[in-house]
């Protein structure tokens, strides 16, 4: 989730551990800053864009190293408060602190590798949009009022706040479900036997969700609102320049970036350059995750150095569409 979000979180978290046994800014201070701890990986460079993305949540959002390392934090954090007889409760708060970051994380569909160094697979429910306002509010206020009044009704409305936070993930579960059988059947009803299928929801919100099915040499991209009133989902086909991977199926990069997005990827060759991008994050054609993979040297295809590409989304058409599609109008996504 965006960095807003996990220090609003921690804070939160950190209040309703803390409760009344240390000041509110305190609790509300160190939560924000565990919070966000876990998201300083994104200033180390690994080399190459590809290697940066696949090992951005690795063992900073790992549980069983933020499990070792809260004891430490809070043990610093007694002896500087002096409150070293609370350093048991100061250790519980920070663990959650940490541990509630990367548990956050896994519900998008970016991919975080949660049991290191027990296994490096990159964990995603992809029920929540990176950004989501429903989310973060409700968190965000309940802080701001603890803060404010410092008083037993400041840590009921910061409650409040983790409660109905916690209820909407629940419910961007439960509509990610629903969504998924519709698109099943969709596909189906239009003789498509889809090897994985993918449903996460659009920008912003859990009312409009997009589809991505990986069919042999092609994927499908379709969007359905909870707003459509049942109406079939209309999937677009595009090609999953399946002979390029074959060609660079050795090439490390692309090996890394085809398991890093379990198979939702696609390759294309325009102007002799290679670029493979990841499906889950973005639409087409725009993707957030498209990296420049190969060069083509005829007749063979060079490898280079990964890095990203891409042009930005049209937002002026982009945004009108997502708000008309989230009401359920039958338009077709801006291309």
């Amino acid at each position: 989730m965006d960095s807003l979000t996990q220090v609003a979180l921690g804070a939160a978290v950190g209040i309703a551990v803390m409760g009344r046994r240390t000041a509110v800014w305190k609790a509300a201070l160190w939560g924000g800053v565990c919070g966000t701890l876990p998201d300083l990986d994104a200033f180390i460079d690994y080399g190459d864009a590809v290697s940066n993305m696949t090992r951005h949540r690795a063992d900073s959002h790992a549980l069983p190293w933020l499990t070792l390392l809260a004891p430490v934090i809070a043990a610093a954090i007694a002896r500087l408060h002096g409150e070293w007889d609370r350093w048991r409760r100061w250790a519980l708060a920070v663990w959650l602190m940490l541990v509630t970051h990367p548990l956050l994380d896994v519900m998008t569909v970016y991919g975080t590798q949660l049991l290191r160094p027990l296994t490096s697979y990159p964990y995603g429910m992809g029920s929540i949009f990176i950004i989501d306002p429903l989310y973060t509010v409700p968190l965000v206020v309940g802080v701001a009022a603890a803060l404010r009044s410092h008083s037993l009704r400041g840590l009921r409305w910061n409650r409040a706040g983790l409660v109905l936070s916690t209820a909407y993930l629940a419910w961007s579960a439960g509509a990610q479900q629903w969504v998924a059988a519709q698109a099943h059947a969709s596909l189906r009803a239009q003789g498509i036997a889809a090897e994985r299928v993918l449903v996460t929801p659009t920008a912003f919100n859990t009312v409009l969700w997009r589809i991505v099915a990986v069919d042999g040499d092609r994927y499908l991209e379709g969007f359905y609102s909870l707003l459509d009133g049942g109406r079939p989902v209309a999937f677009d086909a595009f090609d999953r320049g399946t002979g390029l991977h074959a060609a660079l199926a050795g090439h490390a990069a692309v090996q890394r970036l085809a398991w890093f997005s379990h198979g939702f990827f696609r390759l294309a060759e325009s102007d002799g350059v290679v670029r493979m991008a990841d499906l889950r994050m973005g639409q087409e054609p725009y993707y957030v995750f498209d990296f420049e993979v190969a060069r083509r040297q005829s007749p063979t295809l060079a490898p280079v150095v990964p890095r990203r590409v891409g042009g930005r989304p049209d937002l002026a058409r982009g945004l009108p569409w997502l708000g008309r599609r989230l009401l359920g109008a039958d338009v077709p996504p801006p291309r």
